[in-house]
């Protein structure tokens, strides 16, 4: 029977299924002799409302990013208005962690000798406003420099950047600076020459130095069509990363690094399909264990409405050309220099950079194809740990497509047949298909109403 086998955990989203994190930064630290990336987010737990009342720590060890474990509560709103997105750096041998308090509204940072907190003595800061002190946000990303120096960035709508004074709390004057990458065109930010609505700030700052350049990783807002991912409508599903020989000032456009639109396809009269609902997007990027990471999230739910989010994961490139240029993603090589990118797919795999063990049980939810039917298909979503076997893909109709990006069945496959759980409410049939959505069939078998388990026989 299908529950004597291994069940897959830590795919994508690498987070247990019940536990919705977005916004999530990796952070490696050392601690206790031991490197683990930590993770620090949002945490959607008003299920009605984005974010929550509290940040959550999950780690791995920088061997195993299969296996995540829960360090609990790090931080609680003072006030019980929702924190925003995070981050945590360390300086010496403290932690810092950068709350985005009152909805975003204003940011503290606190302190920790542990990666996974509590933090304490909160202090305000100054950062989240504009040189005129105008409030624009907070998502701030935090960068501690080789020499010691600590550069802040932050905004909604409008990027600003400054040197942070050794308190970790005040900006150094003279260090503030504002549009250092243009912004986005929407309805309320500025219409002037930053303006950039192909490739703008949206939010989600979050620095990094990388073979000695400063990149600048955000969440980018599309105001226009995107044919070649199958959108029609605007969209704020990219991470894109600028980058610079300078931590304030300089940053070059360079490209889109991940998206959470789902497996993109080509269809037969030539255009494109998104098949994952998208939506906001966040995260940052780690190198762990020789690895390079791009790290993320997706949406859940009927309406994908950014309150119940999941971590997400996939492994990238990054390589620098002679000239200095810095390539983020899936990178084409001519002659073994970096040319040019692409963001990298979404996947069910995550972590399991090798494909998922075919062999094991492989929750549906872990989907990154939904296409087809005649209602919306989703991932339904649960908080609690004993529900974990209430999440599911609900609302299967006819022509349903479900996939999954990638599956490992060995070298020398010896697999017989596919069992799926499926909660039948009329008579239908599975098929099985590989490659693509009009893959060859590889497997088929009916159900009748009211069963819950099918096995089909693989044909190859």
């Amino acid at each position: 029977m299908m529950n004597t086998k291994n069940r897959i955990k830590s795919a994508n989203p690498y987070m247990p299924l019940w536990e919705h994190v977005p916004d999530g930064e990796p952070r490696v630290f050392e601690y206790n002799g031991e490197k683990r990336v930590y993770v620090y987010g949002s945490h959607d737990t008003q299920r009605i409302y984005p974010c929550g009342m509290d940040y959550v720590v999950w780690s791995a060890s920088v061997d195993d990013l299969t296996n995540w474990t829960y360090h609990g509560v790090c931080y609680e709103s003072p006030n019980g208005n929702p924190l925003f997105a995070p981050d945590v750096v360390q300086k010496g041998d403290t932690f810092y962690l950068y709350a985005a308090e009152n909805s975003n509204l204003r940011i503290t940072v606190s302190k920790s000798k542990n990666p996974a907190g509590p933090f304490t003595d909160t202090v305000l800061t100054e950062l989240g406003h504009d040189a005129s002190g105008r409030v624009i946000g907070g998502d701030v990303g935090i960068l501690v420099d080789d020499d010691g120096s600590v550069y802040a960035y932050w905004g909604f709508g409008k990027a600003c950047c400054a040197q942070l004074n050794d308190d970790m709390a005040t900006i150094k004057e003279g260090t503030l600076h504002e549009n250092f990458i243009g912004h986005c065109r929407t309805d309320w930010t500025e219409k002037d020459e930053f303006e950039n609505p192909d490739d703008g700030f949206y939010e989600a700052a979050s620095p990094r130095k990388i073979n000695g350049k400063y990149v600048f990783v955000y969440s980018k807002f599309c105001s226009a069509p995107l044919p070649a991912y199958g959108l029609n409508e605007w969209t704020s599903m990219f991470l894109s990363y600028h980058y610079s020989d300078h931590p304030l000032t300089g940053y070059k456009r360079g490209g889109d690094i991940s998206y959470n639109c789902g497996e993109v396809v080509s269809l037969p009269d030539g255009s494109r399909m998104s098949t994952y609902e998208h939506g906001n997007n966040h995260g940052g990027l780690a190198e762990i264990d020789g690895q390079w990471y791009v790290f993320y999230h997706r949406h859940t739910g009927l309406n994908c409405n950014s309150t119940a989010r999941q971590a997400m994961l996939e492994p990238i490139d990054v390589a620098m050309d002679p000239d200095g240029n810095v390539f983020i993603g899936r990178i084409t090589y001519e002659d073994g220099i970096p040319v040019a990118q692409q963001p990298v797919e979404m996947t069910s795999q995550g972590p399991h950079t090798n494909g998922l063990d075919a062999f094991s049980i492989i929750s549906a939810a872990y989907t990154c194809h939904i296409s087809g039917g005649t209602q919306k298909t989703y991932v339904s979503t649960v908080w609690d740990e004993d529900a974990l076997d209430e999440v599911a893909v609900k609302d299967i109709t006819n022509g349903t497509v479900l996939g999954y990006r990638y599956l490992q069945f060995g070298t020398e496959a010896s697999a017989k047949t596919l069992t799926a759980s499926i909660c039948a409410y009329s008579s239908l049939t599975v098929r099985v298909r590989v490659d693509s959505y009009q893959g060859e069939i590889i497997a088929e078998a009916s159900m009748k109403a009211e069963e819950t388990e099918v096995t089909a026989v693989l044909t190859k």
